[in-house]
């Protein structure tokens, strides 16, 4: 192979020492069949891409500590060779930490065993465990740099971290390792927001920014172009949509303001990756959730990308390729666009046979107190707590603290509450029970958290649980506790027997076993609109959790994991289906919200009443998108905290706010990780994703809206935030929406605080 060169140059990149663009299109290999990945990558190239960018998964390939596994659908080698074979680049981020909407970002459940660590700091352990991997990552990929005869141009160090904390000796520490695994020969480079990205920046480093689409592309390169005016520009994440939420609304974002933002870059010669090109699935149990406030993300990761969740080609794609083409290099033409993978419809079949999961226990354990369930081993999947309760008359309170992320209670084996991490619930109210009365609480880990302090997700019920009656609270003990693994060898080994029409009529968990034939093989989609929760398995791979909320209603079956004649699916579903019946459609169903209310942060009917409160501090906005710090000249005792808008720069009736922070006494912000919205006046559910939480997501480019009816569309608005403990702040900072032009720019406001709750009628 012939090696070549990547370097740094005057305000550029340079490649074999001339001027080069990256044009990067991130992929991600886990996210897509390796039977598919060629035609994903050819497909990205005819887009008009000369790179390919994609995240090392740590807990993909070392899902044992010490095991690890770089074979087949985790060959990442062979995924940078495809791409080399097209004559794509690669550029690697291998973290430790990616984000990317992944289980746990990336990181392995098993740390989570020892209680004290610390994660993405200089904990000794930590550092060791990513050393040993980073090596591994090294033995995989450092011989395909393009200084040795490879495709790799750039390795990432760490990722976003000036979003999680500041500490530049640890960003040291990891740039060693990755230089110790042997990537020595190319660019290193860190990323992160043009805000933040000052807190961790090192010398030998090259910096970029990441934004979205409808930012404003000179304000997010300023500072950096201050600190180093002749470095090259990139964009290492110029986002081309959004992830969906479980419960919340599908996200799209603007193709124009996608094709506009990519056309001021590169007319300025600014190289991007566009994140994503394609999402594709976080098939199995890897689909992760947001902090603060947990929120699960949907198995579909489609990211309202160019190129669809199955390969399919979008209008967007045409959108960018129609852009692309212009900016070739001379005497260059864009390949054809390959075809799409054929899509077929399965006529609907029944699952004809079903084991109950009560039934299908495996040996207990047994534990005086509860824990969460990686101290019994266990790292995804479902755990059930069972113990007997003492005789009681009366009625009693369950409190379960806390219990991650969704679960059932049984008394005696009938269900008799589904709390939900979503909406914050965890108690139950129980009736006068029998001695020795069998207590069942069920817990289903959804995704750990991928964002922020948010990774310290221990799942199952993670400190205790207690009965409470009129005059005492007392801890139960004495568990036998039983683990419900997710790997495809568990599920099949259960005792399962024929369904009978009408069975299961009390809801119980069960897993449900069905055949459907073949005689030709193509992608489909599984609609799962007649379950209510759980997991899929077809041929023994496991394609995703499903849930009845949505928006996401199918799941995408790949034709390369189909077979022609018999094909075998089970389904595990939490709580029944309301038939046990499938099919296959030719399309995704990824909008449709079925029931569910977590995400409104205001009653039906319900109205702030300020009447006697007075504002700790009245002022007035400028009209500029970045961070607007005030301060109150003081030191306030706060839980709740109260912005109101009263007017807008544009004279529109609208509010928006893209990020809030709060002063400590310190000056710096507090931790936002206890925050809850208890109230906003209006917010935008229907039409875009723009709830008020979005105000404390971490995510710039994610705001609250208020809701765009006309008839809403009035000031004041008003929206106030639990802080979930006491603090002394001095202070506060606001970010508007990122896009220029747009509504909802605040201009005079109010801010009150208080140590109780206001008043809400």
């Amino acid at each position: 192979m012939t090696k070549g060169t990547f370097e740094v140059g005057d305000k550029t990149f340079l490649l074999n020492g001339k001027a080069f663009a990256v044009k990067a299109a991130e992929l991600h290999y886990p996210r897509i069949p390796k039977e598919y990945w060629e035609h994903r990558i050819q497909t990205a190239k005819a887009l008009g891409m000369n790179t390919i960018c994609l995240y090392v998964f740590w807990n993909y390939h070392e899902p044992e500590e010490g095991k690890y596994d770089f074979s087949g659908q985790k060959d990442i080698a062979a995924f940078c060779k495809l791409a080399q074979k097209h004559d794509m680049y690669v550029i690697v981020r291998p973290g430790p930490y990616v984000c990317a909407e992944w289980e746990m970002g990336g990181l392995p459940w098993w740390l989570l065993k020892k209680k004290e660590i610390k994660l993405r700091e200089q904990d000794p352990y930590f550092m060791e465990r990513t050393r040993l991997f980073m090596n591994e990552v090294g033995k995989q990929l450092a011989d395909l740099q393009i200084t040795k005869g490879g495709n790799i141009i750039m390795v990432q160090v760490e990722n976003e971290y000036g979003a999680f904390g500041t500490d530049k000796p640890y960003i040291a520490e990891i740039r060693d390792i990755v230089k110790g695994a042997g990537f020595t020969d190319i660019p290193l480079f860190q990323c992160d927001w043009n805000s933040n990205f000052e807190n961790n920046v090192l010398d030998d480093l090259v910096w970029t920014i990441n934004f979205g689409t409808g930012a404003n592309i000179d304000g997010q390169f300023r500072r950096l172009q201050e600190l180093r005016p002749n470095t090259p520009l990139m964009c290492s994440e110029f986002w081309s949509g959004w992830f969906d939420h479980w419960g919340a609304k599908h996200e799209t974002r603007s193709a124009e303001a996608l094709v506009s933002g990519m056309k001021e870059m590169l007319d300025r010669n600014i190289s991007f990756s566009l994140y994503m090109t394609h999402g594709g699935t976080s098939f199995g149990h890897w689909g992760g959730a947001n902090f603060p406030n947990f929120s699960p993300t949907c198995t579909s990761y489609d990211y309202d990308a160019p190129i669809g969740e199955s390969g399919n080609i979008t209008p967007k794609y045409y959108e960018v390729r129609n852009l692309l083409k212009n900016y070739l290099p001379e005497g260059a033409t864009l390949p054809e666009i390959p075809d799409s993978i054929p899509t077929i419809a399965i006529p609907a079949f029944e699952l004809t046979e079903i084991a109950p999961l009560f039934d299908n226990l495996p040996d207990a354990k047994e534990s005086e107190t509860v824990k969460p369930m990686e101290f019994f081993d266990q790292g995804w999947g479902s755990i059930l707590y069972r113990t007997k309760l003492e005789m009681s008359r009366e009625e009693q309170t369950l409190i379960i603290t806390e219990a991650h992320d969704w679960t059932q209670v049984f008394l005696d084996g009938e269900k008799i509450a589904t709390l939900s991490r979503l909406k914050g619930e965890g108690s139950v109210k129980l009736p006068p029970v029998k001695e020795g009365a069998q207590l069942d609480i069920l817990v289903e880990a959804m995704g750990r958290m991928n964002f922020g302090k948010g990774i310290y997700d221990w799942k199952g019920i993670t400190e205790k649980v207690e009965i409470q009656n009129k005059n005492t609270t007392r801890e139960l003990k004495n568990w036998q506790v039983y683990n419900i693994p997710v790997d495809y060898e568990f599920t099949k080994g259960k005792r399962y027997k024929e369904y009978k029409k009408g069975e299961n009529t009390a809801k119980q968990p069960a897993y449900y076993r069905g055949t459907f034939m073949l005689n030709k093989l193509g992608d489909t989609f599984i609609n799962m609109m007649n379950w209510s929760k759980g997991m899929v398995w077809v041929n023994g791979y496991s394609i995703g959790r499903y849930w009845e909320i949505g928006p996401q209603q199918t799941l995408y079956m790949p034709g390369c994991w189909l077979k022609e004649g018999e094909n075998e699916i089970i389904i595990l579903d939490m709580a029944s289906p309301s038939r046990p019946e499938t099919e296959g459609l030719r399309k995704p169903v990824l909008d449709i919200l079925r029931g569910n209310g977590a995400y409104a942060h205001r009653k039906l009917g319900e109205n702030l009443n300020l009447t006697g409160e007075t504002p700790v501090y009245t002022g007035a906005f400028k009209p500029d998108h970045g961070w607007q710090h005030i301060q109150f000249g003081k030191t306030v005792d706060t839980r709740f905290f109260c912005l109101e808008a009263l007017s807008s720069h544009g004279g529109d009736g609208y509010a928006a706010i893209a990020e809030l922070e709060l002063s400590g006494e310190d000056g710096k912000p507090v931790s936002r990780q206890h925050w809850k919205v208890v109230y906003a006046d209006s917010e935008e559910l229907d039409d875009a994703n723009n709830v008020a939480s979005n105000v404390f997501d971490l995510q710039e480019s994610t705001f609250w809206h208020t809701n765009y009816s006309k008839t809403d569309s009035k000031h004041p608005h008003q929206i106030i935030i639990d802080l979930g403990e006491d603090k002394k702040i001095t202070g506060f900072s606001y970010l508007p929406r990122a896009e220029a032009n747009k509504p909802g720019m605040i201009k005079d406001f109010n801010v009150y605080i208080k140590m109780t709750p206001f008043k809400l009628k």
